[in-house]
């Protein structure tokens, strides 16, 4: 991902200015959140900050941003810069404005762009990437003097105009990333694992804090290092990149099969007696509200700028809250489902269940290094990362702990399907619990769907086919979650085989693979450690999670 650039120069973009990019020089695909840099060095032979080059996934950084942003289009001061404010603006405004936006998405292949302002006019009109979110182009706007460029190894990641996150503002970005749907799964998994089990919450709550350091260490380690494939890249070439991409896909994938899983059974839970009747074929509530969701779902995956719905969706942080306070209201003020019995000390065959749901707890490192190039300070990443995985684990045992006393073993894998529904506190606790995943769906899939329109042809990146790309998604996701209703296991699937290698294993062996002059024995041996018990957590647990799946069938 690169920006057009004359050689080492350094540019931010502005939409209030003409944007030409001169001969042989590649425009960026990627947006920034919360004033994310939108800084790379121009490409040169062998210049370390060409790992992104042409190299698929192109917009991995522009799509994660807004995934992992909480910038409002219309607050220029609440969490981002008023130039990241003028740069937003949603596809449905600017078609009742009539005018179209000027940023045009490049395809996968690098093409040359030559052209006055009229003509980005022309090309936007025709161009179906103007319903994608908006790109960056180079200007001569906030040009970095030479003599203040960054130098040496980490120059890239130095502190610069283009660094806007306080130290605030980071921990939320990664609260709202790690306190998602696994919090409704937690008493459950003491539930699998009893309550020795809790001490896997808290290694994995360690173990991830260490292995995010380790990435910011490969950011660092060499100029250009902006995101994860990145870093995948650097350390195992092409092959790491695209397998890193696509493992990271696949857990946003399965995270919107969860969201309508989880859609599905609260709704149903809400309303048991909805059904439809279509001549001789029944719908019943779990699959009707399935379907609904995704009807209601898919028109936001079409928008053009997300950032109404990323602004929205910080309120996520304000949902799990919401959320653990209506348990703990449940339970300390309405005495509902009080557990008498002690329940389980420790539950062995359980534990391979139990370590996939908490590990699903963890699965953030995929926009980490989107929070450290977003902060101002980028010294206080490692208290960044280590206050919202504290924050984040509090939030989890809080809820692990009060669930597991008030309903014991008759716990559900979503402890919203267990509280009264009579209860304020419980429809408080549902609703909010329905709501927040709508938000969350297109944010989630988006990354996943640019990744695939990257691949279509220049000629085939038209507006019909962009929109029968996501709707793809968007149905099979549909179908999925129809197939496999089970959201507990589906959740120990995903934080098994895929959280594992995300937030423990692939950590560790970038680190090793890009830093291995000069790491220490004692870091080789911790990194090890981690390898091999991640390699050994993934086994058993998705073992454990697809033997369970399969018996529901049988």
């Amino acid at each position: 991902m690169r920006n057009s650039v004359s050689d080492q120069s350094f540019v931010m973009e502005s939409d209030d200015e003409e944007h030409r990019s001169e001969e042989g020089e590649e425009e960026s695909d990627g947006s920034s959140s919360c004033g994310s840099p939108r800084v790379v060095e121009a490409a040169a032979g062998g210049h370390p900050g060409s790992y992104a080059t042409h190299q698929w996934p192109q917009s991995y950084r522009q799509s994660m941003d807004i995934y992992s942003s909480v910038q409002s289009p219309s607050l220029s001061g609440f969490l981002g810069t008023p130039t990241l404010s003028r740069l937003s603006s949603s596809f449905l405004a600017t078609s009742f404005r009539g005018k179209p936006p000027l940023e045009i998405v490049k395809p996968l292949l690098p093409t040359t762009l030559i052209a006055t302002e009229d003509d980005h006019v022309d090309d936007a009109r025709k161009s179906s990437h103007q319903y994608l979110p908006p790109s960056r182009k180079a200007s001569s706007l906030f040009k970095i003097p030479e003599d203040q460029k960054p130098l040496g190894g980490g120059g890239g990641h130095e502190v610069g105009p283009y660094r806007q996150c306080s130290y605030t503002q980071g921990v939320m970005n990664g609260v709202n990333v790690l306190c998602g749907v696994g919090i409704l799964s937690t008493p459950y998994a003491v539930r699998q694992g009893g309550w020795l089990g809790l001490v896997i919450l808290a290694v994995l709550a360690v173990l991830a804090w260490y292995t995010g350091v380790l990435l910011r260490r490969c950011l660092d380690s060499k100029e250009g290092l902006e995101t994860y494939p990145d870093i995948g890249h650097a350390a195992f070439g092409t092959p790491g990149r695209i397998v890193i991409s696509i493992i990271l896909y696949m857990e946003l994938y399965a995270c919107c099969i969860e969201y309508l899983i989880l859609e599905s059974d609260n709704l149903s839970k809400l309303f048991p007696n909805a059904h439809l009747t279509i001549g001789g074929f029944s719908l019943d509530a779990h699959v009707l509200f399935a379907i609904l969701t995704t009807l209601v779902v898919m028109p936001t995956t079409w928008l053009h700028d997300l950032s109404c719905l990323s602004f929205i969706s910080a309120g996520g942080v304000v949902a799990s809250i919401v959320i653990v306070a209506c348990l703990f209201w449940a339970g300390l003020v309405d005495h509902v489902g009080v557990n008498k019995s002690e329940g389980t000390a420790l539950n062995l065959p359980g534990i391979p269940i139990a370590i996939g749901l908490y590990g699903y707890c963890y699965s953030g490192h995929g926009v980490f290094p989107n929070i450290y190039s977003s902060l101002k300070k980028s010294n206080q990443f490692n208290a960044v990362l280590f206050t919202c995985i504290a924050l984040s684990t509090v939030l989890f045992a809080g809820a692990a702990v009060m669930g597991y006393i008030m309903f014991g073993e008759t716990t559900e894998s979503q402890f919203t399907l267990n509280m009264p529904p009579n209860l304020m506190s419980s429809k408080i606790a549902v609703w909010t619990t329905v709501t927040n995943p709508i938000t969350k769906y297109a944010l989630t899939m988006t990354p996943l769907a640019l990744s695939l329109e990257e691949l279509l042809p220049p000629n085939r990146q038209t507006y019909g086919n962009i929109i029968m790309l996501r709707s793809a998604l968007v149905l099979s996701s549909l179908v999925v979650a129809l197939s496999v209703p089970f959201f507990g296991l589906v959740m120990s699937l995903v934080g098994s085989l895929l959280t594992m290698f995300v937030a423990y294993i692939l950590p560790c062996a970038c680190f090793l693979a890009i830093l291995r002059s000069t790491v220490t024995w004692y870091q080789i041996v911790l990194c090890v450690f981690i390898i091999v018990v991640g390699l050994c957590c993934a086994g058993i647990g998705t073992y454990s999670s697809l033997s369970k799946i399969i018996q529901n069938y049988q």
